[in-house]
Parts: C-alpha cells; structure tokens; sequence
C-alpha cells in the first residue's frame, strides 16, 4: 500500500512538471512515466484512466484551497473567524509551484476554455459553495445577520483576489509591502464588521 502511494505520488509529480513544462497536449504520458521513472507507461493506467483524468488530480493536488474545504461537517459550526481564517490561509498560501500551476491554467485555457471552466468548478467553484452553505448556517445560528449569502461569499473572496494575484502575476502590485496575514487579518475584520448581528455590534461598542 504504501508503495503504491509513493508511485502515485510520483506520477503526480512528474505529470506536473510536464504539463507545466510542455503544456497539456505536449505532455504524453510515455514521457510522464519517463520522468516518474517507471518500467511501462501502462502503470499510469493503473492508476488514472487517461491523462485528461491525471491531467485533474494534478490541478486539484496543488490546490491549498481545496484541502481546507476536503471534510466540511466539523466547520460548520466553527465560529466564523476560525473558519474563514482557515480559508483564507489556504486561498493565500501560493508557493512557486502553485504559480506555475496557475500559468498553466491560464496558457491551457486559452486553447482549452474547458480547462478554465473545470478548474474554476473544481477549485475556487467548490470554496464558493462551501461559504454560501457556511454563511447562511452562521446566520442561522445568529452569528452573523440576515443577508444575500450569495454576495457575502463572493465578497469575501474578491477581497483575497488582488493579493493572489500580486504573488501570481503581479509583483508590482504588491510594492507596499502589505503581507498575507496583514492582508487577511484586516479583510476577515471588515467582512465581520459589517456582518454582525445589532446585538454584537452593541456589545462591542460599549466594551
């Protein structure tokens, strides 16, 4: 068992490194089982059914964001600065090899708009989902106060997006030397700030 979870673990690694490299239709997967050092490119199959099948693990193996949504019944009844602390911890932590994913992303959606489409379901897609679901809970609870959960969830990701993007393609956005976790620490305080049901807001103010 554990073998075969490190030969997995190789073909993921070498597949990555040839898509992002050679792109996906340069990618083969002789050359993948090349470069994962295995005896027969048929192995792959063993494990993957074709390369569009590998080609998805591999963008949802590099993905930090998903691995923070993976089991969702015990944060659901976390309070919401844990959960989206959590989340968005996850949605910042791009490393170089999370960039290089996202250009590929990017150079294979313009010749494959599906790739764009299925990372965007698969990925961000999924965490979208998860916070309408956690949102509208915490409302239910009385965490936070009744509103649009559809908006809330979209805000609090679109407040993420340019630091993503500074780290991913913009340096130059990022010249004021703003860090993830200050960046973070002051999103998941507006968002609540403005969420918080009157009775908080009261409690607050008069501590």
């Amino acid at each position: 068992m554990v073998e075969e979870l490190d030969r997995r673990g190789r073909i993921l690694e070498a597949a990555f490194e040839e898509f992002a490299a050679k792109g996906y239709k340069g990618a083969t997967i002789k050359s993948i089982a090349g470069v994962a050092g295995l005896q027969s490119p048929a192995l792959i199959y063993w494990y993957f059914p074709d390369k569009e099948a590998l080609f998805d693990e591999v963008l949802e193996s590099r993905a930090p964001v998903l691995q923070a949504v993976t089991d969702l019944t015990p944060m659901m009844s976390l309070p919401p600065e844990e959960v989206l602390t959590r989340l968005g911890q996850a949605y910042l932590a791009f490393d170089k090899s999370n960039t290089r994913v996202m250009q590929l992303v990017l150079g294979e959606a313009l010749r494959r708009p599906d790739v764009a489409e299925k990372f965007i379901r698969g990925g961000p897609g999924r965490v979208l989902e998860f916070l309408k679901t956690y949102i509208e809970h915490q409302v239910e609870l009385g965490r936070l106060r009744p509103h649009d959960v559809r908006s809330s969830a979209r805000a609090f990701i679109g407040m993420l997006i340019p630091q993503v993007i500074g780290k991913v393609l913009f340096p130059a956005l990022q010249t004021d030397s703003l860090t993830d976790a200050e960046h973070l620490e002051a999103t998941i305080n507006i968002f609540l700030d403005g969420l918080r049901p009157e009775h908080q807001e009261g409690a607050m103010k008069a501590e």
